[in-house]
């Protein structure tokens, strides 16, 4: 369990309006009744009328509403439930990812392996609410994305963010954001219309971060049918819960710290499972400061991570596609990885119901695949085997890599597939699952990368944890540059002092 916020440096991170915190926590101001995030711009309430909640859920429970000026709900999510591996935070990326809206708080639980008694408990000791509350207020937020960026119906947006009613959404409209759902889009600037059928939102990332170069990463690795990448935009199919979804990905505009996405949904209800997976895809809630802070202290790492402040761990929307690309890059380069991917994804995905340009259809599900006619694709005997029996585990259960995935457990299941070794499993935890402290053993790229430092596999296997991942990064730019942007040396962010008691 994470130690409790620490007040005082809470209220010195909200006193400087420091951005690097938001998402940590929230501030309820007493006068006032609303809670912000810690670099709204409004002027310093009295330490005295303060108290700070961890999430914007939390506050909402106290009774406190979302500050109209500063959005608290806008910002990037917590770094933390990316970063730990317990029950809370599993829950909390199952949440993010809709679990409780298709299977309920029991379902929730049950993936868990609690009661729903037993679940309650541990979010409520640590977040002061439980599973239910977390999720309305992921409807809320859904609910309030479609508000001001459409012009559906109001009774459309209720039911697509996954409310049971209208009233229902009407009241929690109220209470978390102290309106009418009319005067939220009222309210809403007015932006240039896109495409009939089309969302556009633009994905808050936790400064400093780099769109152009993570974008890149995922471009070079594009599967034609699946993914498309025209130098500046990067286009991928989502596999989601009510059907299939296009999403262009692009630097926004300004070159601020942000992705704008546009998205072709085929049921509106599947909006915020699809910005949690593309959040992911793009690590948008790491925390760079801590990263930076860690591998710039290291003599090895200070230069690449000075020349590159922010550098971040470009992931998948799903892991299991993510495992199935893994086997079939073994042992190939990046383009053979590419066609043969591009061949799975002709013989056994689900077509798009209608093409959008180069994309055709979404990558297929582990069920379709355990019982696809592989034998045209050009795998080799073993390797066909290979993907057959991990599309089975994953099919029935024997291999879990949902959001509320073990890690440990998932990365033994892996192993005890017949032809995926460690490294693969590693690679699996590492841009599939966002564990942030994975090393690539016997990788060729990283051996040659840290023969340049004088260093060796084994030592590097421990030398730069928790963050290992990004090591992992910053040596794959100094071997393989093309798949990165390279950058003139910028001094780091100076480290923020920890927000939470070491009691």
């Amino acid at each position: 369990m994470t130690p409790p916020l620490d007040p005082e440096r809470c209220y010195r991170a909200v006193a400087s309006r420091d951005a690097r915190f938001d998402g940590w926590f929230v501030t309820a101001v007493a006068t006032t009744g609303i809670y912000c995030r810690p670099s709204c711009p409004a002027r310093t309430p009295h330490a005295g009328n303060v108290s700070f909640f961890s999430t914007a859920t939390a506050a909402q429970g106290a009774g406190y509403r979302a500050c109209r000026r500063c959005r608290p709900d806008a910002v990037p999510g917590s770094p933390e439930w990316d970063v730990r591996a317990d029950v809370v935070a599993r829950a909390m990326r199952l949440i993010a990812d809709g679990e409780v809206e298709r299977a309920g708080v029991p379902g929730l639980a049950a993936r868990l392996g609690y009661s729903e008694r037993q679940l309650h408990r541990l979010l409520v000791a640590e977040l002061e609410v439980g599973a239910l509350a977390l999720a309305r207020a992921r409807r809320a937020q859904t609910a309030r994305v479609l508000v001001e960026t459409t012009a559906l119906p109001m009774s459309d947006v209720a039911f697509a963010a996954g409310f049971a009613s209208l009233r229902q959404f009407n009241d929690t409209v109220r209470e978390v954001f102290a309106t009418t759902p009319s005067e939220l889009r009222r309210r809403a600037r007015p932006g240039r219309p896109g495409p009939a059928g089309e969302l556009t939102l633009r994905l808050a990332a936790r400064a400093p971060y780099d769109a152009a170069e993570v974008l890149l990463f995922l471009g070079v690795h594009a599967v034609p049918g699946l993914e498309e990448w025209d130098g500046t935009t990067f286009t991928r199919v989502l596999d989601l819960p009510h059907g299939p979804a296009v999403v262009a990905l692009s630097p926004a505009p300004g070159g601020g710290p942000a992705v704008v996405a546009r998205l072709r949904l085929a049921a509106l209800r599947d909006l915020g499972v699809a910005v949690a997976r593309c959040r992911r895809m793009l690590d948008l809630d790491a925390d760079p400061v801590a990263v930076d802070e860690a591998l710039g202290a290291d003599p090895a790492l200070a230069g690449p991570v000075a020349a590159a402040p922010g550098r971040r761990v470009p992931g998948a929307p799903d892991a299991a596609e993510l495992a199935v690309r893994a086997v079939l890059g073994q042992q190939v380069s990046v383009a053979g990885a590419r066609t043969l991917t591009a061949r799975v994804v002709a013989a056994a995905g689900a077509p798009l119901p209608e093409p959008a340009g180069t994309l055709t259809a979404a990558f297929p599900r582990p069920e379709a695949l355990a019982e696809a006619d592989l034998s045209a694709v050009g795998l080799t005997g073993a390797r066909r085997r290979t993907v057959h029996a991990l599309a089975a585990a994953l099919a029935d259960g024997a291999v879990r890599l949902d959001p509320g995935a073990d890690r440990e457990e998932a990365g033994r299941a892996l192993r005890a597939v017949p032809g995926i070794g460690p490294w693969t499993a590693a690679l699996v935890a590492l841009r599939g699952l966002g564990d942030p402290d994975v090393w690539l053993p016997g990788d060729l790229v990283l051996r040659r990368s840290l023969a340049g430092l004088g260093s060796s596999d084994s030592e590097a296997a421990t030398r730069w944890r928790p963050w290992r991942s990004y090591a992992v990064m910053h040596l794959w730019a100094r071997a393989a540059p093309s798949l990165f942007l390279r950058h003139p040396a910028t001094p780091p962010t100076s480290p923020a002092a920890p927000l939470r008691s070491a009691s």
